[in-house]
């Protein structure tokens, strides 16, 4: 018989927050304070914690997702002007814009569609190619040309 475990089941709700702030295996590991192998171990003997680590990491990739799609497109958001004008302060309602942003487009579309958008061509098989000729003259550049 094997040793006991020290899985709890409290962990798996504690996972599910820690998942959700982008925790990985490794680091979910130092927190409980047991091996990788051991946080494998509960996945597969625990649904309910693995399920709370699907669920936060789904979760908190979604939200990066979300905020990544909004930074390359463009967004607006409430805010509040706040200025004192003759010693008085006065707060007015704002509209914030933020345009696109060009990198953040060029990330999601990499990774959205890469055989479109990667950064170098696919290279054809060089027995494709037909031959080339090349000639190299070498000058002596002490040399004046005659």
């Amino acid at each position: 018989m094997g040793r006991p475990t020290s899985y709890k089941a409290e962990y798996a709700a504690q996972a599910l927050k820690l998942c959700k702030l982008g925790l990985t295996d490794k680091e979910l590991a130092e927190y409980f304070e047991v091996s990788e192998q051991t946080l494998n171990a509960w996945k597969k003997a625990h649904p309910a914690f693995l399920e709370s680590l699907k669920g936060g990491k789904t979760l908190a990739d979604a939200e990066v997702a979300s905020k990544l799609f909004h930074r390359a497109t463009g967004y607006e958001h409430e805010d509040t002007d706040i200025r004192v004008v003759n010693g008085e302060i006065i707060q007015t309602p704002i509209i914030k814009h933020y345009p696109p942003d060009t990198t953040a487009a060029i990330f999601w579309l990499k990774n959205r569609q890469p055989a479109k958008w990667r950064d170098k061509p696919v290279e054809s098989d060089p027995d494709d190619l037909p031959p080339m000729r090349v000639e190299v003259t070498v000058k002596d550049a002490r040399k004046p040309d005659a």
